[in-house]
């Protein structure tokens, strides 16, 4: 499978966020998927041994964003418009977990994908949908992507 870029400062992805996950993406080309390995913390807990729904969310979130850049352009960014979690199952922390995406549809500037975290015996504990946009080139001046970008790369495990 190829491996997808990182940041170095995204809650999900960044090399070098001292409370992020550091969650590395995996572009399954068979499958049409994204894929990535997780173990939540506990000190993301929600309830004991039950992950925060927020950070569910989050990895959800950016796990079906990530769907986009199965075609291996990795300069193919989009921000989420809509995002819908649905909770099944509680998601427990300090247990492996795989978060799966997938594109629904595309075309040039929007998309519709879709994401799931498993279990390791393939239980889904939550999933969600969400619309995603080409951002114009004024949000990423906005936010300095330029200087950034330079971050936006796959790094070694």
């Amino acid at each position: 499978m190829q491996k997808q870029p990182s940041s170095r400062t995204c809650f999900i992805c960044g090399r070098e966020n001292d409370v992020g996950l550091k969650m590395d993406f995996y572009n399954d080309h068979e499958a049409k998927q994204v894929i990535s390995e997780i173990i939540i913390p506990e000190h993301f807990n929600g309830y004991p041994g039950v992950a925060h729904g927020g950070i569910i969310g989050a990895i959800l979130d950016e796990t079906s964003g990530r769907a986009i850049l199965l075609d291996g352009n990795k300069d193919d960014l989009f921000v989420t418009t809509k995002l819908e979690v649905k909770y099944r199952k509680p998601t427990p922390t300090e247990e492996s977990l795989i978060a799966v995406g997938w594109i629904i549809r595309r075309d040039r500037t929007r998309a519709k994908v879709a994401a799931e975290l498993r279990r390791a015996d393939g239980t889904v504990t939550a999933q969600c949908q969400a619309t995603i946009i080409k951002p114009p080139k004024s949000y990423l001046e906005s936010c300095n992507w330029a200087e950034e970008d330079k971050y936006w790369r796959v790094y070694e495990d």
